[in-house]
């Protein structure tokens, strides 16, 4: 890598130090995303992980078919793929709290959601200091503000166990073919950089793991901020123009991130990021001849659009709940049956 490693006391200590320090080096700037964009892990990161192990803390097993449902649909299938973990937590807990339907088997089976008000006081707070959602603020902010509220320690611990569990499922999956061709094409003349929502320590060791760290300049993770943030930063530092600065990513924050930084967006919709990675050298070649924004970008920016939902299946007339749940029923089996043979899966 071009910049050394941080250690796990700098990641608790100064976060932001890689791209304080970041130096341009080329015309270009393109952010590239990780889970779901880089490498086809976001399914399996939430069906194996993240979602049973939020059941498992919270004693949800009982209400797995609603939670699974609403859980997927946030992180996976709608304009909010991708957003920080807290954050689907919270649209998670209030999409499930609001629905009658949900409410009458947490009545039947004497099941209770999660409080989600300390929750929101904790985004709140970090919002208002500015701060990246992820576990370092999250101790911050039970320290200095909520130090007795169990409910926060509980949150802490399943967030901790979800990065301790994560990378040994996405090691076991590679980068979509041609990532590594893409990224050689991009640096001869971009500076190129992670910018994520998952912890820096699951970035670095997967970048490197697949033998691709070499290619970027910073690895910005949840601690350092915002993904708006990270590219704000970078961007600043090199004076990069702004059809000059290119997102690469698979979520609507993805495209806000860039846009509130005023460059461009290259998708790679979810169910076809194959294809996008595929077509890339294509468009990459059309941004560094700055001809990619407008009817180019414009394009794909529609295409992109059609691929996320805007509307939840419970909210649509005619729903039906274990026919929206058996929708993803064989993605969920066939994940389980590769990396989780026996793992606890509801089959309906």
């Amino acid at each position: 890598m071009a910049l050394p490693r941080l250690t796990e006391q700098q990641i608790k200590e100064d976060p932001e130090q890689q791209l304080r320090n970041f130096k341009r080096t080329r015309d270009f700037l393109v952010a590239i995303d990780t889970d779901g964009c880089v490498t086809d892990n976001m399914n399996g990161k939430q069906m194996l992980i993240f979602h049973p192990q939020f059941m498992e803390f919270y004693g949800l097993w009982g209400i797995e078919s609603y939670f699974r449902e609403v859980a997927e649909y946030y992180n996976l299938f709608s304009v909010d793929r991708g957003c920080n973990r807290f954050i689907a937590i919270q649209l998670t807990l209030k999409a499930l709290a609001s629905r009658e339907d949900v409410k009458r088997v947490l009545t039947e089976k004497h099941i209770e959601l999660p409080d989600v008000k300390p929750l929101d006081e904790y985004i709140a707070y970090a919002r208002e200091n500015k701060l990246g959602l992820g576990n370092p603020s999250l101790e911050e902010f039970i320290n200095k503000k909520n130090p007795t509220c169990f409910a926060l320690y509980k949150l802490l611990g399943w967030s901790e166990a979800v990065n301790r569990t994560f990378p040994h499922i996405s090691a076991k999956i590679p980068p979509f073919r041609g990532v590594k061709k893409c990224l050689e094409l991009m640096a001869q003349y971009a500076d190129i950089m992670v910018v994520s929502k998952t912890p820096y320590e699951d970035l670095a060791n997967y970048w490197e793991a697949q033998g691709i760290a070499d290619y970027v300049h910073v690895i910005a993770g949840q601690e350092m901020g915002s993904k708006a943030h990270h590219i704000e930063v970078a961007k600043k530092a090199g004076g990069y123009k702004d059809d000059h600065v290119l997102m690469i990513g698979d979520g609507g924050g993805d495209l806000k991130a860039v846009k509130e930084n005023d460059g461009l967006f290259y998708p790679t919709p979810p169910g076809r990021e194959q294809e996008a990675w595929d077509k890339f050298p294509e468009a990459f070649e059309a941004f560094i001849q700055e001809k990619y924004k407008g009817e180019f970008e414009r394009k794909l920016l529609d295409d992109f659009d059609k691929a996320l939902l805007r509307t939840p299946p419970w909210e649509k007339p005619g729903y039906d709940h274990i026919n929206s749940y058996r929708e993803k029923q064989e993605v969920r089996k066939a994940l389980y049956e590769k990396l989780n043979p026996g793992g606890r899966l509801l089959i309906l």
